[in-house]
């Protein structure tokens, strides 16, 4: 089969490898026709974890069932079904309770497995042809019947939805309240959907790059261009001076300021002054416990110079962690079915799988337009 093979640093080729095959009665085998290159497949994309060569991406995975093991009761051959990047056994304590994106299970001795993830067990990715499932029963989601026509939306499903999602649950937001999103990349933007979805009486959206800010506008945000004024200061003139009630926290450990440097504390000491007192912060951007390739020594630790004491001096209250997907995609996909969501409105690609190395290049620059790129292993 064809998938997208990570060479080293910077470099990805679409190559011929193995087919993907069962290992065990409880699998499932997809024919990919949707995957998606997300923003956290750069960090690996770049040399910055301990991604191995020879590896395949690609953890935001659509496809349909095409053989399931002997252990495998509820899906079907034929089924149309969307994967959660994170891998859950569903017998394990943390999957009874709702906690998949950290099950003690499929990734022994670590809490959480995903597909093609640095760390997270020898999953391969789905940026390919065909995909192995394990735990097929509980992992696979079983779309409605329009999942044809509306596959660009489902197939967000696997990710970005439901982690859009997941930064305003994090943060504790509520209908009528303000919430600040730092980020306009796909899951901030996701982020932003996501409050206005559940009812935010204002969403402002945090980024430095002005066509990413457009879409943003476009879903009913109001926006700050962080590159021209301070992102704080700019938020606090749009709120009166109070700070907006929650803040998302989108962007990860590769945050860079004005100039383009990177400055890992950045966003989340700007949350700290920019959400009022006793608010609350959610934090989906990645962070990871060591960074070898940054640029001071507390990065290369996976620390940062947060500004604790204002967060302790405003009795605010962070929460973080992966999205556990299953939490969130069943509910997600009833918004999609009835219309009332569309994470589609990001994609700014859609690319033959044989595109994927010139498209991991693009969108790894931040190229002007290139927002959410998805692959099409079938076409």
């Amino acid at each position: 089969m064809k998938a997208v093979v990570y060479n080293g640093p910077c470099d990805v080729s679409v190559s011929n490898v193995p087919d993907a095959r069962m290992e065990k009665p409880t699998d499932a085998l997809i024919r990919v026709t949707t995957t998606n290159i997300c923003g956290s497949d750069l960090h690996m994309y770049e040399g910055r974890t301990s991604f191995e060569t020879g590896r395949i991406f690609g953890h935001e995975n659509l496809g349909e069932v095409i053989e399931v093991g002997s252990g495998v009761d509820r899906i079907q051959v034929g089924d149309r079904v969307c994967l959660p990047f994170n891998i859950g056994c569903g017998f394990c304590e943390n999957c009874e309770k709702g906690l998949t994106g950290f099950c003690l299970t499929a990734n022994p001795g670590s809490a959480g497995a995903a597909y093609g993830f640095a760390e997270m067990g020898p999953y391969q990715g789905g940026q390919a042809e065909l995909l192995r499932v394990p735990y097929a029963d509980f992992n696979c989601l079983v779309l409605p019947e329009d999942a044809q026509d509306r596959e660009d939306d489902y197939v967000m499903l696997s990710d970005i939805f439901p982690t859009g999602w997941h930064a305003t649950e994090l943060a504790g937001l509520q209908a009528g309240e303000s919430i600040a999103i730092y980020g306009a990349g796909p899951v901030g933007l996701m982020a932003a959907h996501s409050a206005i979805i559940r009812g935010a009486a204002d969403v402002i959206v945090v980024d430095n790059q002005p066509d990413r800010l457009k879409l943003a506008e476009k879903m009913g945000a109001r926006t700050v261009l962080a590159v021209e004024d301070d992102a704080v200061e700019q938020i606090l003139n749009l709120t009166d001076g109070r700070g907006t009630d929650r803040g998302c926290e989108c962007v990860g450990y590769q945050c860079c300021d004005r100039h383009g440097h990177e400055v890992n504390h950045l966003t989340m000491n700007n949350l700290v002054q920019s959400t009022k007192a006793t608010g609350g912060i959610g934090v989906v951007g990645v962070f990871i416990p060591e960074d070898p390739g940054a640029k001071n020594e507390l990065a290369k630790e996976g620390k940062m110079a947060f500004d604790f004491g204002s967060f302790w001096f405003k009795g605010q209250s962070i929460r973080t962690g992966q999205a556990n997907v299953k939490a969130y995609n069943r509910r997600l996909a009833a918004l999609i079915h009835a219309g009332l969501a569309k994470p589609s409105q990001i994609i700014s690609h859609s690319l033959k799988l044989d595109e994927a190395a010139r498209a991991y290049k693009h969108f790894d620059n931040r190229d002007k337009g290139w927002t959410k790129v998805v692959l099409k292993p079938a076409a």
